[in-house]
């Protein structure tokens, strides 16, 4: 089977992709499919998209990256399915999607995160209104199968179309193993992230601070440059695909605080999947798919109030014992439920039955 994948973001590049499609493709070459990867993005692109202004150098990508679509587009023919992760391209209608139904290319859509709600960047400002998220509607309607990360994008997917399965985000876990405990003078907080979520973290910054009064902790935040707490030991690391989980390995507590909102109810709990992999155990907002990943003093805590937060954490922080039994069990959850392996047989299966569909039809 060859498959074309219509992606936003360079190869290796963004979380959401390499824990989807990229981290599937190993599992399915080995049952023959072969996937030509065509990311919206250069990596021109990639590199000024999330800095404020620069408007000009980024519509001039843009509307390259629109001529390759639309290059691409004449070549569709060459495929036995597209597949097309969140938007075919960053900006404009589903054209893209609905000139493969033209076409009879059988199309497999997937998304995880709530793409429909409309959310200006502040990074890009008015160019964020020329995403018109209302496409993903569209493309839900017209794909042969349509997978979502979560029950709550299912249940949007499944008001236009039946043909919708719930295909988690996954942890590599070759890559996610789990290392002998070792017991640090003072125990590691750790957060990562990307300059988008930053404010879910800021959120809780008064719970550090009030924390700290009481307990020895380092926070340990990944990603976003320059990020500080006052009064508080902060390690910043910068973000890299290559040493992702080694950098998350020294922590001895997982944070994954959301604000509470339409577009965050359809996040995938990946940040507590990658610490519940390494066996760190998570604490997290109960907003979500992570109150089903998550069970409250089982593989993690859930904590909604600053109050909650503080509790949670001390609890963590004063037992160390504690924190291994509820990380070996998160790392079971991950093992049984949201392995690579695991979840790239159902997207064999997916692939193809869309396909064997469009033969017959």
């Amino acid at each position: 089977m060859k498959v074309l994948a219509i992606v936003p973001n360079v190869y290796n590049k963004a979380p959401g992709q390499r824990h989807r499609i990229e981290q599937w493709q190993p599992w399915l070459a080995e049952q023959g499919i072969t996937i030509d990867y065509a990311s919206f993005e250069s990596r021109a692109l990639s590199e000024i998209i999330h800095q404020r202004g620069k408007y000009l150098q980024k519509i001039w990508h843009v509307v390259g990256g629109m001529l390759r679509r639309i290059q691409l587009a004449t070549r569709i023919a060459e495929y036995d399915l597209i597949y097309i992760f969140r938007e075919s391209a960053l900006i404009g209608p589903a054209w893209f999607e609905r000139w493969a139904k033209m076409r009879r290319r059988p199309m497999v859509f997937d998304f995880d995160d709530a793409v429909w709600v409309n959310v200006r960047s502040p990074a890009n400002g008015w160019l964020s209104t020329l995403k018109m998220p209302g496409k993903t509607r569209t493309s839900c309607r017209l794909a042969a199968h349509v997978m979502a990360g979560s029950p709550y994008l299912a249940e949007y997917a499944w008001r236009v179309n039946p043909a919708t399965t719930i295909v988690p985000s996954t942890v590599e876990l070759n890559t996610y193993t789990m290392q002998p405990s070792t017991s640090a003078s003072v125990p590691v907080i750790g957060w990562t992230g990307s300059f988008s979520t930053v404010p879910y973290l800021d959120s809780i910054k008064p719970v550090f601070q009030d924390l700290i009064k009481s307990e020895r902790f380092r926070l340990r935040v990944i990603g976003p440059s320059g990020y500080s707490v006052p009064g508080v030991e902060v390690e910043v690391v910068p973000w890299s695909p290559k040493s992702e989980a080694d950098d998350l390995r020294p922590l001895d507590i997982g944070l994954m605080p959301i604000i509470d909102s339409e577009f965050s109810r359809g996040k995938c709990a990946m940040k507590a999947l990658q610490y519940m992999a390494l066996g760190i155990p998570p604490v997290v907002s109960p907003v979500g798919v992570n109150s089903e990943i998550v069970q409250d003093g089982v593989n993690g805590f859930l904590a909604s109030t600053p109050e909650e937060w503080k509790a949670k954490l001390t609890l963590l922080l004063r037992d160390r014992e504690l924190r291994l039994r509820l990380g070996a069990a998160a790392r079971r959850t991950v093992e049984a439920n949201y392995s690579a392996a695991i979840q790239s047989k159902r997207v064999f299966d997916i692939f193809t039955a869309a396909t064997s569909k469009a033969r017959k039809a």
